[in-house]
C-alpha cells in the first residue's frame, strides 16, 4: 500500500497543488475581468456593447405571445397556483411518504413549473434599460440561477433513491449465525478530545454485539492520559511521532500498523450501538462493496436549535443531509463518506493508496476514489450511532468552514469527482451538486442585499408587474414549499431551511472565494468539544456582517415601503412614474422578509448557557432505592452518567433531605449505584429527588453507557414543524428572545434529550 508520507510525496503534491492553483484561480479571474470589461464599457457608452444591450431590453419588452399573462382579472390569476397546490396536497395525502409513483409525479410537476419560471425570467423579466439597472438585474439572475440548477440537479437525482434497511436486515442473518464474521479493527483517532469522552466512545465499542473485533484508541497528541485510559479500558493505543496531514496522517499510519480484514471509523465522540456491526458488515458479502455510510446523529441539541429554545423542536441541520441527500447519492453511486460511522474493506482501501491526505476532507475524497475504481459505496439510512454535535456557534462556524474549504480543494486535486477517470457521468452530476452548494453561500448574500438597491440606489432589478408575480412566481414558489418538506422526510421546512443557510452566509462566503484563489491557506482544525459555559456570550465576529445589513434593510424596508404608497397614490395621467415604481411593491416584501431572518440570524449567535458537560436523557427506568434499609420504588425522569432524578411513586418512609446517602438498583440494566441527594421536591404531584452519583467503577460506568448510548433502535427520528408552525416558532422566537425571558433562570437548568 503507498501512503504518501515521505518528504519527497509531500513535495510531489504540493507542486501538483501549485499548477492547480493557477489554472482554476486564472479561469476564475478571467471570467471576473471578463465581466468587469463588458461592465465598463457599457457605462462608458460603447458602441457594439450598447446595441447588444439594446436589442437585449428589445427583445425582454416585446414579451412572447407564449407568455402573455392572461387578461382577466386578479382573482383568476391565482387559478394556476391554487390547482397545484390542491393537486399537490391530494398527493401528499394519498402518499405520506415518498414512493415511486408520487415521487415522479411530484418532480415532474416541479421540473416543469421550474422551466416555466425560467422562461419567465428570461425573457421578460431582466432589466436593461440602463447600465446601471443591468449590472444589478444580470447580477440577481445568475446568483438565481446558481441556486436553481443545484435544486433542480437535486430533483433530478431524487427520481432514483435507495432505502437499503431491508437489505440490512438480509444481510444481518450471515453476521449474526456467524456464517461472516470476518476480522474488524475499529479506528478512534482523537486530537484534543476531553477523556471523559473518549471513555464512552470506546466502552461503546467494546459494546458492540461482534466477537472478531480488534479496538485501537489513535491519539495525535502523544497524551499520557490518552494511553493510561487504553490501558485501563484494555483497549490497543497507538501514536506517531508527527502529525502530518492532520487525521488523514493519523489514520493512514495506524493502516501500517493493524491486520482486520475491514475498518470502522469512529469519531473520538462518536458511540456506536451494539448492533452497528451486525446491521452493516453484510453488505461485504458482496466483493465490489468497499464502503459502508451510516448517518451521522447527535444526542445533544445543535447550537442553533439550543440557542432559539428549540431543543427537542427543529431537527439538527444534518438531518436534511442524512434523511435527503445521501439516499439520492447512493441511488446513483455517489455517496458521500461522512468521515465517521462508517465500515471500509481495507484491500479497496490499499488498492487506492489510503486515506487522501490532499484535502482537509480526507473522508470525502477517499470515497470518490474508491468510486473511480469501480468499487460500491453504499448508504444505510439506520440512526446506529451518536455524537457530540458542535456546542456553539463558534464551533458550529469552525466545523462548517473547514468543510466548506475541504470540498472545494476538489478544483485543485486530482481526486477532482468531475476530472478524475473511472466515474459515470450521473456520479459527476451528483458531485457537482455537492459542490456548487457552498456557491449558494454567495447568492444568499446577493439576496440579502438586493432589496437594498430598490432603495438605495432606486434600480429595478426585477421588472415584473403584479399579474405576471402573480400567475408566474407564484405558482414556482408555493409548489416548492409546498413539498419541501415532504421530499425532504420532515427533517426540514423551507423557512427554517432559510434560516439555517443564512446564519453563516457571510463566513461561508468569504471561505468560498478565499478557497478559489488560496485553497490551502488554511490547515485543520478540530472542532472543539466538550466546552461549558455559565454566561449567554455574543459572536460579534460573526454578527457584525448581519447587524450592519439589518440596520440597512431596516431603512430600506420604510423607503420601499414609501416608494410603493407613492405608486398607489398617483394618478394614472402620471403613467410614466407609475410604471417606475411597480417593482418597489416586491422591494418593501422583500426586505421585510430578510428582517424577519436577520433578526433571528442575531439572536442565534447569542450562544446560551451550557453549564454540564454530560448530557441529560429523557430516559424511563423503574429504580429501587434503599433508605436505611428500606426501599422505596420510583421512576426515573432524566439520567445521565453522573446523577439521576427519580420520581418517586409512593410515599418515602422518612423525610429526604440534601446530603442524604442513597443506594439504588436499576433492574432492568442489572446497575448499582451509591449517591447523594442534591435536591428534592414535587413535579406533577409525584416526590422529585435528583442524586448525583458517588465514584462509579469501570463495570458500572459501562452499564451507564450501554443504557445511555448503546441500545439498537434508540436514536429515532423526529419531524420538523410544518411551514405554518415553523413561521409561528419564528414570530414566537422574535416576540420571546431566550436571552431576555429565561435569562433570570438559574443557568443549571438541564437541558434534557429524548431518546
Amino acid at each position: 500500500m503507498r501512503i504518501p508520507h515521505d518528504t519527497k510525496d509531500s513535495h510531489h503534491i504540493e507542486s501538483k497543488h501549485l499548477f492547480k492553483f493557477r489554472t482554476a484561480t486564472l479561469v476564475i479571474l478571467a471570467i471576473v475581468a471578463l465581466s468587469a470589461i463588458i461592465v465598463l464599457a457599457w457605462f462608458s457608452g460603447e458602441g457594439t456593447i450598447n446595441r447588444i444591450f439594446s436589442q437585449i431590453n428589445a427583445f425582454e419588452q416585446k414579451r412572447p405571445m407564449w407568455l402573455a399573462v392572461p387578461m382577466v382579472t386578479v382573482k383568476y390569476l391565482l387559478v394556476p397556483t391554487v390547482a397545484v397546490f390542491i393537486a399537490l396536497l391530494v398527493v401528499i395525502k394519498i402518499s405520506p411518504q415518498p414512493r415511486v409513483w408520487s415521487r415522479w409525479l411530484v418532480i415532474g410537476m416541479l421540473i416543469f413549473l421550474t422551466g416555466r419560471y425560467l422562461a419567465w425570467r428570461v425573457f421578460t423579466t431582466l432589466n436593461v434599460a440602463t447600465p446601471l439597472n443591468g449590472v444589478f438585474s444580470l447580477g440577481l439572475f445568475f446568483l438565481e440561477m446558481i441556486i436553481l440548477l443545484s435544486s433542480t440537479i437535486q430533483l433530478f437525482l431524487m427520481l432514483n433513491v435507495k432505502d437499503r434497511r431491508r437489505e440490512a436486515s438480509e444481510n444481518l442473518l450471515a453476521a449474526i449465525n456467524n456464517n461472516f464474521t470476518p476480522e474488524v479493527d475499529i479506528l478512534i483517532p482523537t486530537y484534543n478530545e476531553p477523556i471523559f469522552i473518549l471513555r464512552r466512545t470506546i466502552i461503546g465499542c467494546q459494546a458492540l454485539d461482534y466477537i472478531n473485533k480488534n479496538i485501537y484508541l489513535l491519539d495525535d497528541t502523544r497524551r499520557r492520559e490518552m494511553k493510561v485510559l487504553a490501558e485501563e479500558l484494555g483497549c490497543n493505543y497507538l501514536t506517531r511521532s508527527n502529525n502530518i496531514h492532520a487525521k488523514a496522517g493519523n489514520l493512514n499510519h495506524a493502516l501500517t500498523r493493524i491486520k482486520g480484514e475491514f475498518i470502522v471509523i469512529f469519531d473520538a465522540d462518536f458511540i456506536p450501538t451494539k448492533n452497528f456491526l451486525t446491521r452493516t458488515i453484510g453488505f461485504f458479502q458482496d466483493k465490489k462493496v468497499a464502503l459502508v455510510q451510516t448517518p451521522q446523529s447527535f444526542y445533544n441539541a445543535d447550537p442553533i436549535a439550543r440557542n432559539l429554545g428549540l431543543e427537542n423542536i427543529v431537527t439538527p441541520e444534518e438531518e436534511v443531509f442524512y434523511r435527503q441527500i445521501q439516499p439520492i447519492k447512493d441511488g446513483v453511486g455517489s455517496v458521500v463518506c461522512a468521515g465517521t460511522s462508517f465500515v471500509v474493506r481495507r484491500s479497496a482501501l490499499e488498492e487506492t493508496g489510503g486515506f487522501v491526505t490532499e484535502s482537509l476532507s480526507e473522508d470525502y475524497f477517499t470515497g470518490i476514489r474508491l468510486s473511480a475504481k469501480g468499487y460500491k459505496l453504499i448508504y444505510l439510512d439506520e440512526k446506529l450511532s451518536a455524537g457530540l454535535a458542535a456546542e456553539n456557534i463558534s464551533a458550529h462556524a469552525t466545523q462548517r468552514l473547514r468543510w466548506a474549504q475541504g470540498t472545494l480543494q476538489a478544483f485543485f486535486i486530482q481526486s477532482n469527482p468531475l476530472t478524475i477517470r473511472g466515474l459515470r457521468p450521473i456520479q459527476r452530476l451528483a458531485h457537482l451538486e455537492g459542490l456548487l452548494h457552498w456557491f449558494t453561500s454567495i447568492s444568499r448574500i446577493g439576496f440579502l442585499m438586493m432589496p437594498l438597491a430598490y432603495s438605495f440606489v432606486n434600480v429595478i432589478p426585477i421588472r415584473a408587474t403584479q399579474a405576471e408575480t402573480l400567475y408566474y412566481f407564484l405558482p414556482y414558489f408555493g409548489a416548492n414549499i409546498t413539498v419541501f418538506s415532504w421530499l425532504n422526510s420532515r427533517s426540514r421546512s423551507a423557512i427554517l431551511s432559510e434560516i439555517y443557510s443564512l446564519v453563516l452566509a457571510f463566513p461561508l462566503a468569504l471561505t468560498v472565494i478565499q478557497v478559489m484563489l488560496r485553497p490551502f491557506s488554511k490547515g485543520f482544525k478540530v472542532t472543539p468539544k466538550g466546552t461549558i459555559s455559565d454566561k449567554y456570550y455574543f459572536n460579534w465576529g460573526l454578527a457584525l456582517p448581519l447587524i450592519v445589513l439589518f440596520i440597512a434593510t431596516a431603512v430600506s424596508f420604510w423607503r420601499n415601503l414609501g416608494m410603493y404608497l407613492m405608486k398607489l397614490s398617483m394618478e394614472a395621467s402620471n403613467s410614466e412614474l407609475v410604471q417606475h415604481l411597480e417593482g418597489f411593491g416586491l422591494g418593501w416584501i422583500w426586505s421585510a422578509y430578510n428582517l424577519i431572518l436577520l433578526g433571528i440570524s442575531l439572536l442565534i449567535l447569542i450562544d446560551a448557557p451550557k453549564s454540564d458537560t454530560y448530557e441529560w436523557f429523557d430516559l424511563r427506568r423503574v429504580v429501587c432505592l434503599n433508605l436505611d434499609e428500606k426501599q422505596v420504588w420510583g421512576v426515573t425522569t432524566i439520567i445521565s452518567e453522573i446523577g439521576v432524578e427519580i420520581a418517586l411513586t409512593q410515599k418515602p418512609p422518612m423525610n429526604l433531605i440534601v446530603n442524604q446517602q442513597v443506594n439504588l438498583e436499576i433492574p432492568e440494566s442489572d446497575l448499582k449505584l451509591e449517591g447523594t441527594i442534591i435536591n428534592s421536591g414535587l413535579k406533577n404531584e409525584f416526590p422529585i429527588i435528583r442524586i448525583q452519583f458517588e465514584s462509579t467503577t469501570l463495570e458500572q460506568h459501562r452499564s451507564l453507557v450501554e443504557m445511555l448510548f448503546c441500545r439498537p433502535g434508540q436514536w429515532k427520528r423526529y419531524c420538523t414543524p410544518n411551514e405554518f408552525n415553523s413561521l409561528l416558532l419564528l414570530f414566537k422566537i422574535l416576540s420571546r428572545p431566550r436571552i431576555i425571558f429565561e435569562r433570570n433562570l438559574d443557568v443549571s437548568v438541564v437541558r434534557v434529550n429524548k431518546v
